[in-house]
């Protein structure tokens, strides 16, 4: 099982048995590079830890335990977690600032305790089969046991293609299962009792003018810069051009003795016109003189496919994947620790999305019969990075739709199979087929309606954290950045810098449809004004071209009906229009193509 994720930790192993209980750990060398081994154990043998991540209040809380009478005998932060758990038991996981997955073993109790940071930086997955219970940081490691039968989750299915990744606490297979953010699991006596022991709470402070808020975002987030600067090894940061690294980077250049080393990517091939970030990257790194490369990402995707698909274990279709694996490769090779600007778009209101939303909110309040006539085809509403056609088809969905309710409108516009195509698009030899869409739907909505929060724009943020935040965008860094031995650190992802972000109310995150409006105020002494006002991009590539042009014979050879048929799981008629509406401009279908791609090469790779 730990050699199945040597990548994970290339630089040192360990190993506990026990009666009817074993532990295992691969290390990444980061703090206290020679004292750090594990499995860690307290005093009388009586508690043992194995540990992925990074706590950075360890220090403090050291502090604090010593002076109730534990003693150390290390200067690593897993033995602080192991005896802040002797302290304060399952509380202390309050205590902790940081990303972390980590398991104790008590022996006296047996009994197993897990663990998962809030926003679910760092994996956990666990399965319970043939009277054992496994638990690992990847899949793969549980499917190192012969005896785990491999079979599909149909519910697990229409996640993955209704929107692009599977949810917790699902997996795509059967028995095997994620540990939700922000959770514990305690095994004993055989059973599994699962706890959420957080959640972000959105109370908009509208005491505080504007200009507070500016000033208590800088003071914030310098601070939760300055702690993820904690390294003996070297690091440096991703920078896409954008106000979220940008920031990232700025701050970290106030603090650091030397040049910051900043990674960014671009895109070859045809592009159909698509710009990538490299100019505005290069903006800030003169700016900050830092020790700049680049890398350019080609539509050349032999070996690469199976290799993602294997760093994630189950269908994963963000086709930032890409720049992701070549970003991590290229820092690794310069540092093993690396910031990352991640985060933003849901603390200060980034994304398109979230446009789109309130948009469509103005339109629940016209009259049906007006609607349909203020939507027309040839329309150019070319406006932050979505083409005519796509915000067209988008607000006709939110037309067709009748505006049943704020949940609905969302859910609607984060699926990725059209309407047209979701009937019948699975094979009808699986049970239930044509509901599994829309119950993969409700449980959405269900996130939604379940929000602490009154103002529907704040529910579109909470609804982002426990899904997208978690199990896409998080998911994507921790893997491509874990398979090249590389830990990254998300400032913006501090959970008492995302505590403050949820007292900012939403009319000062998104103001006269401006997205990011707040930190944009935050951002223009650190920043120049091309940076903050560009189109944003990231590391997200041309991919819609590509898929019709550089890799249409690739999508064309994957997806023929002979190979759709080794396991009868989708309707081969539907992925055939699905193909041939996307060449021919009718729909936008990149999203959907990408999924359909990376759910073959992954099961041929793990199920056939």
């Amino acid at each position: 099982m730990t050699d199945a994720i040597k990548h994970r930790g290339p630089d040192d192993y360990g190993y506990f048995y026990g009666k009817g209980v074993a532990l295992g750990h691969r290390r990444l060398s980061i703090i206290d590079l020679g004292g750090g081994h594990q499995p860690i154990f307290n005093e009388d043998k009586r508690h043992v830890i194995v540990f992925n991540g990074e706590i950075y209040n360890y220090l403090e809380l050291k502090k604090e335990l010593e002076s109730e009478g534990h003693r150390f005998t290390s200067n690593s932060d897993t033995e602080t977690i192991l005896h802040a758990y002797e302290q304060w038991g399952e509380d202390c996981i309050e205590r902790l600032r940081g990303m972390f997955a980590f398991a104790i073993w008590d022996e006296t109790k047996r009994s197993l305790f897990l663990a998962r940071d809030r926003f679910g930086k760092k994996p956990l997955f666990y399965a319970q089969f043939d009277g054992k219970f496994l638990f690992a940081s990847e899949m793969k490691s549980i499917l190192s046991d012969s005896s785990f039968r491999k079979r599909v989750d149909p519910d697990a299915l229409a996640s993955y293609f209704l929107f692009a990744y599977i949810s917790a606490p699902m997996t795509i297979f059967e028995g095997i299962y994620k540990l939700p953010a922000a959770h514990t699991l305690t095994f004993t006596g055989g059973k599994v009792t699962t706890r959420k022991y957080w959640d972000v709470r959105f109370v908009p402070d509208r005491k505080k003018k504007e200009s507070d808020f500016v000033a208590e975002a800088i003071d914030l987030l310098r601070d939760s810069v300055k702690v993820r600067l904690m390294s003996e090894v070297p690091l440096g940061a991703f920078l896409s051009g954008g106000i979220d690294s940008g920031m990232v980077v700025a701050l970290m250049s106030e603090q650091m003795g030397e040049p910051v080393k900043t990674f960014t990517i671009g895109f070859g091939g045809t592009t159909g016109g698509y710009e990538d970030e490299r100019k505005y990257a290069r903006i800030i790194a003169e700016r900050y003189r830092t020790a700049h490369k680049e890398h350019e990402v080609t539509p050349r995707l032999e070996g690469i496919l199976e290799e993602i698909v294997e760093g994630f274990d189950e269908p994963f279709a963000d086709d930032s994947s890409i720049p992701s694996y070549y970003v991590c490769k290229m820092a690794r090779e310069n540092v093993t620790v690396a910031l990352s600007g991640l985060g933003g778009d849901e603390a200060f209101s980034g994304y398109e999305r979230y446009l789109g939303f309130i948009i469509a909110q103005y339109y629940k309040k016209i009259p049906s019969c007006i609607r349909g006539l203020l939507i027309r085809p040839n329309v150019d509403m070319v406006r932050g990075g979505l083409s005519g056609g796509e915000w067209v088809s988008r607000i006709k969905r939110f037309v067709s739709s009748n505006m049943t309710s704020d949940a609905s409108i969302y859910v609607d516009f984060l699926t990725k199979v059209p309407y047209k195509y979701q009937e019948g698009f699975l094979h009808p030899g699986i049970s239930g087929s044509d509901d599994l869409f829309q119950s993969a739907k409700q449980k959405f909505i269900g996130i939604f309606d379940g929000a602490d929060a009154e103002d529907p724009l704040n529910r579109v943020f909470h609804t982002d954290i426990k899904t997208y935040l978690t199990d896409d965008i998080l998911t994507v860094t921790d893997r491509m950045s874990m398979w090249h031995s590389l830990e990254v650190r998300v400032p913006f992802l501090d959970h008492k810098f995302f505590e403050w972000s949820a007292t900012i109310p939403p009319e000062m995150k998104m103001k006269w449809f401006r997205k990011k409006y707040m930190l944009k105020k935050a951002a223009r002494n650190f920043l120049s004004a091309q940076n903050l006002n560009h189109r944003k991009q990231g590391f997200v590539g041309p991919m819609a071209t590509w898929l019709r042009t550089d890799l249409r014979r690739h999508v064309h050879d994957r997806l023929s009906e002979q190979n759709l048929a080794k396991h009868n799981l989708l309707n081969h008629k539907v992925v055939r229009s699905v193909i041939e509406d996307h060449e021919m401009g009718r729909e936008r279908n990149d999203t959907l193509l990408w999924a359909l791609l990376i759910f073959q090469v992954w099961h041929e790779k793990y199920m056939m």
